[in-house]
């Protein structure tokens, strides 16, 4: 859903921005009125919308109130000509955002007078948003200039999405994502919202929440989505997040950047390094390059960026914890610990992060009426002794690497100045693997691992057991997901009708968790402990020990997902907006999992053999997925300083393997 902004306009041909109901779209729209000098509204003007950037021209024409929509416009600066017979012709710059809608009111004066269009209350980053005043939906459309301007800790676009009202950050709760920023709206995980990138899906469906990682060079801006979303949007009981990406211009343009950091510049994550241990050593370096320009002017045109990350990061012990380790040391010395006859004990451990990032598009205006473009984007990274934390050797830690890719063909293809027709065909993929440092068999677990800090696994010495507090996680994944999406919408003045598809297919949704043999043994004191009780060490170390037999850890899904939705957006005033609207969505393939239905799942068979009645039927598909969706929103002055908002809608979200 995307937001709508309303504003009135002021006498003298002031243009003041609004957004309406955009949706899922990862474009915008233009509307408007046109009035003379009197304020009486003049019908069959005739609107042209003309990129500054590239050759995209849209034409329309007022209706009989002189109110008129423009629809599925590029995001970026649009030159505007308004003009009637026995009138000058308005002349102005208008910027259009993603999954928004620039409103305007053009006032034309006779043929013998000179013209002039300003613009009032234009924003152009997240800081200086006005109050939306015409839309249900809470929104924030985060601008090009504010992912150039404002600092990016982690180069990462969800640094920004923080500045979206109703969002904060979160630790996500699957270590596999440690390098994706989970995003939370309204208090959730952030494990339940939804992510486009130029209309095709960019989810996450083992864990829930992003997918794949973008940097900021690529992205030319994106709407966070809190609350309230329309119709046309699915697979999030929470928030939704649309992003469109950089496109070629006219002109040939590059761009180079070094960003570096030291841990003389970097302050303490509490978390992982409070004071007063050691500050942990640090440095990292991002190498940024950017290209775009006309293959052929006016017609075809390239934007490339590539992104690497060089970071070597560490874990500092503290003295306390490296007093622990060293006792740990001294009984294996001592031959007390069975298959670990020493333990080296390091100051601290490296961890290096190596990340690729690259994307490629293309965009093709084939005719007046048709325009298409191609992104390819890919994210490729490595991290050594992944999860090794304070408290924990680099025994128990990994060697990840993710490897992500995602590709978007899109046409649009305006039937008449009214009817439009958006076409989209994604794909995406992820092949994940994490090797343990050590294949020893088992692992041994102290109290001084596991403390409130701890945001992975709780062994301090052996063999990762890919088990958190929170979850298990695998050490394979992968996932293939192909989609189909087509959309109609039929714009007039006062309203902007909206009807389309969305199908998913996902014939890859599987993995593996470890299948060898492990033991597990949990002791209930520290080392220090043990070095003066040796003999304490050999009867707790046979009480705590918990073996895991070998297994298949293999699993795997066809998934496929089915939405349809109808919506409309009804200015009924310059002062009430309401949104409404219906999604029908289902799943196939959701319950039957490496080929087994639910029929053969243990738990449902242990429960009918003993007789108990938990559960009235077997999981399944769920065809009742009927989500209406209303919203409408008030503004008290024409100054849109106070706004009334209300909204209801049912939401559904998908079952996620591992969430």
């Amino acid at each position: 859903m995307a937001l709508l902004k309303k504003a009135a306009f002021t006498l003298l041909s002031s243009l003041l921005l609004l957004s309406d109901v955009q949706a899922q779209s990862p474009r915008g729209s233009l509307r408007g009125s046109v009035q003379d000098v009197t304020g009486a509204r003049i019908a069959n003007a005739t609107i042209v919308a003309q990129s500054s950037d590239s050759s995209l021209r849209r034409e329309a024409n007022s209706e009989d109130r002189g109110e008129f929509r423009i629809d599925d416009l590029l995001p970026g600066r649009y030159r505007i000509v308004v003009s009637a017979a026995g009138f000058s012709d308005a002349v102005a710059e208008v910027p259009v955002a993603v999954s928004s809608v620039r409103e305007i009111t053009v006032t034309l004066r006779p043929a013998a007078s000179a013209q002039s269009v300003t613009v009032k209350g234009q924003s152009s980053s997240i800081t200086t948003e006005p109050i939306d005043v015409a839309s249900a939906v809470h929104q924030g459309v985060i601008g090009r200039q504010d992912l150039q301007n404002l600092p990016l800790a982690a180069r990462s676009f969800a640094n920004i999405a923080y500045l979206a009202p109703g969002t904060e950050p979160v630790e996500p709760s699957d270590p596999t994502k440690a390098r994706i920023t989970a995003v939370a709206t309204g208090g959730s995980s952030g494990l339940n919202n939804e992510l486009s990138v130029d209309g095709g899906d960019n989810s996450d469906d083992f864990i829930g929440g992003f997918l794949q990682n973008f940097s900021p060079e690529t992205i030319q801006e994106f709407a966070m989505r809190t609350a309230n979303e329309d119709a046309d949007t699915g697979g999030t009981t929470a928030g939704s997040v649309v992003i469109t990406t950089r496109r070629g211009s006219n002109e040939w343009h590059g761009d180079a950047a070094f960003y570096h950091r030291a841990a003389a510049l970097n302050a303490r994550f509490p978390i992982e390094n409070p004071a007063p241990d050691p500050k942990q050593p640090f440095s990292r370096q991002n190498y940024v390059f950017t290209l775009g320009g006309p293959l052929k002017s006016n017609k075809v045109w390239m934007f490339s960026s590539f992104e690497y990350v060089h970071e070597n990061a560490s874990i500092a012990y503290s003295p306390a914890v490296t007093a622990q380790f060293n006792a740990l040391s001294s009984l294996a010395s001592s031959g007390l610990i069975p298959g670990a006859t020493s333990i080296d004990v390091p100051q601290n451990t490296p961890v290096p992060f190596r990340d690729y990032i690259g994307s490629l598009r293309f965009d093709w205006a084939q005719s007046v009426k048709s325009q298409w473009f191609l992104r390819a984007s890919t994210d490729n990274y490595t991290t050594h002794n992944n999860l090794v934390q304070q408290g924990t050797l680099p025994s128990t830690g990994l060697l990840t690497h993710n490897n992500y890719l995602n590709a978007v063909i899109s046409n649009s293809y305006a039937f008449s100045p009214s009817w439009l027709g958006t076409f989209v065909f994604g794909a995406s993929g992820l092949h994940l693997t994490q090797r343990r440092n050590s294949d020893l068999g088992f692992a041994l677990a102290f109290p001084f691992s596991a403390t409130s800090q701890t945001v992975s696994g709780f062994e301090t010495y052996g063999d990762n057991q890919f088990i958190t507090a929170i979850t298990a996680f695998p050490d394979l994944r992968n996932q293939q997901k192909y989609q189909f999406r087509y959309d109609v919408g039929h714009a007039t003045g006062d309203h902007s009708f909206k009807f389309g598809i969305n199908f998913i297919h996902e014939p890859v949704l599987g993995g593996a968790f470890p299948g060898n043999a492990e033991t597990l043994y949990t002791f209930p004191q520290d080392p220090t402990y043990y070095v003066a009780n040796p003999a304490q060490f050999s009867v707790d170390y046979a009480a705590g020990a918990a073996s895991t037999p070998a297994s298949d850890g293999s699993f795997s899904q066809n998934v496929q997902r089915l939405a349809l939705y109808a919506q409309d957006s009804w200015r009924v005033t310059p002062h009430l907006t309401f949104n409404y609207g219906l999604r029908y969505q289902t799943t196939f393939g959701l319950f039957t999992a490496s080929g087994r239905s639910q029929t053969e799942n243990p738990a449902y068979l242990t429960l009918q053999v003993l007789g108990i009645s938990l559960i009235r039927g077997l999981p399944h598909n769920d065809r009742k997925q009927f989500a209406p969706r209303l919203g409408l929103t008030y503004a008290l002055e024409r100054s849109g300083k106070t706004v009334l908002r209300a909204g209801f809608g049912l939401f559904y979200d998908d079952l996620a393997q591992g969430g």
